[in-house]
């Protein structure tokens, strides 16, 4: 009866995808089109102002402060045109926005309550050493193994060099913030000073840190700790129940979110960025199949039953470019699937931090992107330095709007690459994201059966 319901679901996200597309299309062509096309010509007025800029030496003069202004004023159209189309698309995005926010009112917490349960009931402390050394080997490899992919498909196929996009001056500030991150941020980013602070701001990395500790105070404390882990236990099953129920407007939410992705990019962006989107997804799909290719080997053919399992969570989080729509619903599959419930407790929620395949592959995929665009040689040693400080600043970026972006800023600002380049993917970076996302899901999904086969032979 279970299986017969998400099927049906899943049939419904996927009727919901097409619905959206079409719904998508014909916005874009009618009812935004004034705007779309408004915003498209003060994009090349800004860019034509900004060559313009480029080429006066007297930043003092008289013609460069006018210049300056100007780019101003079009700043100032290009926005109040932005907040035009997004008011007349404010029913569609509301309805996404409004579920991604009640998949968020649930994450912390089933967080905190499946990861401090696992922990718990695994109790042995060289168990939890075991299954946690496990869990960060695989994770550290995937990651490097995503990297590594990345930056040798970007240059094999030169995507920068051969689409000979007119790229943003150098002197243009970062459409994004610029975020680099040392070893020092990254542990006191680990460590929360509030719990209560890093659940109300869904910082996942930090809610994972205390349950870990939690956990295992839990399981030290002996018969007195049973009380607690029941209790915990009680409330986890309670969200999951909340999150069946929140599922069912899935379908809705797709629609919602396909439909705004596609009224303001319109299909016509498939064609300008074609190359570099699909070599991406070619990487995305080389990588999941590597991955899946060695999970094969440790489960043998139950991999097909896998992906049976995980279809729906996956394709939730590609509609939706949130892998936190996703994570509920693959617990509950992941056990159907036959993972030990302590295992999923305990390697799902430390994945959302740790093991972002698809993510990291976009990094490393977007850094050299751009640096192709600017005509900059990196040598293979720059290159693995750039995956080195991509596989530290990507921990803990679950929870960031658009954290790979803003990742990938500040690692240009690191080797030197012009920020302003990031305006070449802001256009395309929700259809880059939801390949990326439901990468994360596989790649997740995939590690959580490979170190439960290592616990149970």
């Amino acid at each position: 009866m279970e299986n017969k319901k998400t099927n049906h679901l899943t049939l419904y996200i996927v009727l919901a995808l097409v619905l959206g597309v079409c719904v998508g299309v014909i916005l874009n062509t009618r009812y935004v089109q004034h705007e779309n096309l408004v915003i498209a010509s003060l994009e090349r007025q800004l860019q034509d102002t900004r060559l313009q800029m480029h080429g006066i030496a007297d930043t003092t003069g008289a013609v460069y402060k006018t210049l300056h202004k100007h780019i101003s004023d079009l700043d100032c159209l290009k926005d109040n045109a932005s907040a035009d189309r997004d008011k007349k698309l404010e029913p569609f995005s509301l309805i996404a926005d409004l579920f991604l926010r009640l998949i968020k009112m649930i994450i912390a917490p089933i967080v905190f309550t499946t990861l401090a349960v696992g922990v718990a009931k695994i109790g042995d402390s060289k168990a939890i050493g075991r299954i946690g050394a496990r869990t960060l080997v695989w994770f550290s490899c995937g990651s490097f193994l995503s990297l590594l992919l990345g930056m040798g498909l970007v240059n094999f196929f030169q995507p920068g060099s051969a689409m000979h996009l007119p790229v943003p001056d150098v002197t243009s500030s970062s459409p994004l913030p610029v975020v680099s991150m040392t070893a020092r941020d990254f542990l006191y980013h680990m460590f929360p000073t509030s719990i209560f602070d890093a659940m109300a701001r869904n910082e996942i990395l930090q809610v994972v840190v205390f349950a870990l500790f939690f956990g295992f105070a839990t399981a030290s404390i002996g018969k007195r700790g049973i009380a607690v882990t029941r209790a915990l236990d009680a409330i986890s099953h309670v969200i999951l129940k909340m999150t069946m129920i929140i599922m069912r407007f899935a379908p809705i939410a797709v629609f919602g979110a396909i439909t705004v992705v596609i009224a303001k990019q319109g299909i016509g962006i498939l064609q300008t960025y074609s190359l570099f989107i699909g070599e991406f997804y070619l990487g995305l799909f080389l990588l999941l199949g590597i991955l899946l290719l060695v999970c094969y080997f440790i489960i043998g053919r139950r991999v097909r039953s896998l992906l049976s399992h995980i279809r729906q969570p996956t394709l939730l989080a590609f509609s939706t470019n949130s892998s936190e729509a996703a994570f509920p619903s693959l617990i509950l599959q992941l056990e159907r699937f036959g993972c030990h419930e302590r295992i999923v407790s305990f390697v799902l929620p430390l994945g959302y931090s740790f093991n972002l395949a698809g993510s990291m592959m976009y990094m490393a995929f977007a850094s050299l992107f751009l640096a192709q665009c600017y005509g900059m040689h990196l040598d293979m040693g720059t290159q693995f330095s750039m995956l080195m400080v991509l596989l530290l600043t990507s921990k803990g970026i679950a929870g960031v709007p658009r954290a790979s972006l803003v990742i990938v800023a500040g690692t240009l600002a690191t080797f030197k690459i012009p920020e302003a380049g990031l305006a070449l993917l802001l256009g395309i970076d929700p259809i880059m994201d939801m390949g990326r996302t439901a990468a994360n899901v596989v790649g997740n999904s995939i590690a959580t059966v490979v170190v439960n086969k290592w616990e149970k032979p």
